[in-house]
């Protein structure tokens, strides 16, 4: 027996580590994809969806708190990917860091479940998660631009606006597609593959040409979102909003299709909206949804148990009342005198 404690206790920092790696290799590899597309903002360049944020916060929800060296690690392995080692750094660290840390615990403490089978989970997701937890990094990011006069005190609003619903995009777009992945126990069944396939030609088909025509097609993706997210729930929703955000992102970066002729800041304002309403549509008609789901699942499962219970004690009320063998005879005897 206490081989095994001590195996066990032996493997425990084992595990850690390794999850601890984990998200720090995620955290990197997300962070050199978002920079792949850029926008500039009063001088200063960021990104519109920074995925970093949403792999942070997904890896404290499926391993709890004790993983946050990894989001530091990754931060600073991106941060020295592009630039050299300075003291502002540390801060910069720190901001990207304390945001999904502080974002995991105002999710735990309202009792947040992983599995967003409940609205007001996405709800929480939506406000804590997102908008809330990512003040603290664009603060932090905008504020250290300011204080090393790199950015001019006039421009700080809008920096600071960019940057925030950049980190936000990458909570509402990328955690919540991890944490289905994560709570998946199963593949759909086979009979559910064709309109699956079905659906996922469609969006290949239609979200392109969508996010690059000169005549504005963006509402046509929402009838599409609303079909999936409705015969898919969440993970077919946030797979489809996800794809239609980096498309989107992919013709405002190159200015092109609805976003050519725009300024920089109509750019940002534009694609801003049309990412925060796909994944705002996506998250929350899904939690809807699996919920209702939910709800009719635990009422047929109590009405099953409830017709299984009354007909137990209907079997049990007529074999009480049976008369006993023995007066069946008698009174069979007492018939043939």
């Amino acid at each position: 027996m206490a081989a095994v404690v001590r195996t066990q206790d032996l493997r425990r920092p084992v595990v850690v580590g390794l999850q601890t790696l984990a998200v720090a290799a995620c955290y990197y590899a997300a962070g050199r994809l978002g920079l792949l597309r850029q926008l500039v903002v009063e001088g200063a360049v960021f990104t519109p969806i920074w995925p970093p944020t949403g792999i942070a916060l997904a890896g404290l929800l499926i391993f709890g708190l004790r993983c946050w060296p990894g989001i530091a690690l990754g931060a600073f392995l991106v941060i020295m990917s592009i630039t050299s080692f300075r003291p502002v750094v540390i801060g910069n660290l720190f901001g990207n860091t304390a945001a999904p840390v502080c974002s995991c615990l105002m999710l735990r403490k309202v009792g947040f479940r992983p599995d967003l089978s409940r609205l007001r989970d996405g709800l929480a997701l939506v406000f804590l998660g997102a908008l809330a937890g990512m003040l603290i990094s664009a603060t932090v990011g905008v504020g250290l631009l300011v204080l090393r006069g790199r950015l001019d005190a006039g421009d700080f609003w809008p920096v600071w606006l960019a940057w925030w619903v950049g980190d936000a995009m990458g909570v509402l777009i990328v955690t919540p597609f991890l944490l289905m992945l994560h709570g998946a126990r199963r593949p759909p069944h086979l009979s559910r593959w064709p309109e699956a396939l079905g659906l996922a030609l469609i969006a290949g088909v239609l979200v392109p040409p969508a996010t690059r025509s000169t005549i504005s097609m963006l509402f046509l993706v929402y009838p599409l979102l609303i079909w999936i997210a409705l015969r898919f729930q969440l993970v077919g929703s946030m797979l489809c909003a996800l794809f239609a955000s980096v498309m989107a992102t992919i013709a405002a970066t190159d200015a092109v299709g609805p976003f050519a002729g725009l300024t920089r800041i109509e750019v940002m304002i534009k694609l801003q909206a049309f990412n925060g309403t796909m994944a705002l549509t996506a998250l929350l008609l899904s939690s809807v949804i699996t919920e209702q789901l939910n709800t009719r699942r635990s009422v047929e499962r109590a009405c099953q148990e409830l017709v299984e219970v009354l007909a137990h004690l209907t079997a049990e009320d007529s074999a009480h009342n049976r008369p006993p063998p023995e007066d069946d005879g008698r009174q069979q005897e007492r018939g043939a005198e």
